[in-house]
C-alpha cells in the first residue's frame, strides 16, 4: 500500500474529516429517520466540540506519553562492549522553503527531533542515522534533509543516511538492514513522545535494543479558561492522538494475523 493511498484512507478515519462524515449522514437521514439523525448530529458536535478542545486534546497526548519516560542522560550512553547508535525519525517537509533558495528542507515537527538528537551526540559522542524518505516523491528526501541541517545548522555529524522509507515500519526495518551491517543493535530511538510508543514497537519489532529516548513532551503553563475553548491546534493535537491509536490497533491486527 503506497504512502498517498494509506494517508488517503487515514484523512477519513480521523479527525476532522471522520467527524464531518458523521455530520453529513445526520444531515442525509434527517427526512426518513429524524430520530437517528438527531442522534448522530448531537454526536458530530459533541466531537467535533471535544476533539477541538485543548484539555481533551491535550489529555489524549498524555495518555500515549505516559507509556514512555524521559531518558536519563547524565549516565553514560557509550559502552565498548555493546556499541550503539541514535536513530532520529523523520517527520515531514518543508517544501521550496523560500528562505533557504526554494528548497526542500526539515518541517517544524523535525526541528525538536533533531534538536534532542544533537544533545545527545554532544553528550555521548555515538553515532547518528538519521531516517526518513520521500514519501510524494519529491526530489530532496527527510533524511537527506535533516542530515543537512544537523550537520550545518547544528555542528553535528551524521553517520548514516536511511533515505528510503515511507512510514514508521519501515524506518525500523531499513533502519536495522543498515547498522545490522555496522555490527549495531542497540538504539536510542529519538522521536516526539506521543510517536514513542508506536516507534519503539516497530524498532524492536526490527530486532533492536531500543533505548527510548523520547522528545517534545506535551506540557502547558497553566490551565486556565482558554483551555477548555476550542482551538484549530486542538484539532492537530486529536489527529496526533487518533493516528497514533489506529497506528497501534494496525499493528496488532497484522500481527494477530501474522501468527
Amino acid at each position: 500500500m503506497t504512502w498517498f493511498t494509506t494517508n488517503l484512507i487515514s484523512a477519513f478515519l480521523l479527525p476532522p474529516l471522520s467527524f464531518l462524515l458523521v455530520l453529513l449522514s445526520g444531515l442525509l437521514l434527517l427526512r426518513r429517520h429524524p430520530g437517528t439523525a438527531r442522534w448522530l448530529l448531537t454526536l458530530s458536535c459533541a466531537l467535533l466540540w471535544l476533539a477541538s478542545t485543548p484539555y481533551i486534546a491535550e489529555g489524549g497526548l498524555h495518555l500515549l506519553e505516559s507509556r514512555t519516560s524521559v531518558l536519563d542522560i547524565s549516565r553514560s550512553g557509550k559502552s565498548t562492549l555493546d556499541p550503539a547508535a541514535i536513530v532520529i525519525l523523520g517527520g515531514g517537509t518543508y517544501f521550496h522553503a523560500p528562505e533557504y533558495a526554494g528548497q526542500d528542507t526539515i518541517s517544524e515537527l523535525v526541528l525538536p527531533r533533531l534538536r534532542y538528537g544533537a544533545r545527545l551526540q554532544r553528550k555521548w559522542q555515538l553515532p547518528i542515522l538519521v531516517s526518513g524518505g520521500k514519501p510524494l516523491g519529491n526530489h530532496v528526501a527527510e533524511a537527506q534533509q535533516m542530515r543537512v541541517a544537523l550537520e550545518q545548522d547544528f555542528q553535528v555529524p551524521v553517520r548514516w543516511t536511511e533515505d528510503t522509507s515511507d512510514n514508521t515500519q519501515e524506518n525500523a526495518r531499513n533502519s536495522y538492514l543498515t547498522l545490522h551491517k555496522a555490527g549495531i543493535h542497540k538504539i536510542y530511538l529519538v522521536t516526539h513522545a506521543w510517536h514513542m510508543l508506536r516507534a519503539s514497537a516497530a524498532f524492536r519489532a526490527a530486532g533492536f535494543e531500543v533505548v527510548e529516548a523520547p522528545t517534545a513532551f506535551t506540557t502547558r503553563y497553566q490551565i486556565d479558561l482558554l483551555a477548555f475553548i476550542p482551538c484549530a491546534e486542538a484539532v492537530r493535537d486529536s489527529k496526533y492522538f487518533f493516528h497514533e491509536a489506529i497506528g497501534l490497533l494496525w499493528y496488532q491486527a497484522k500481527s494477530a494475523l501474522s501468527q
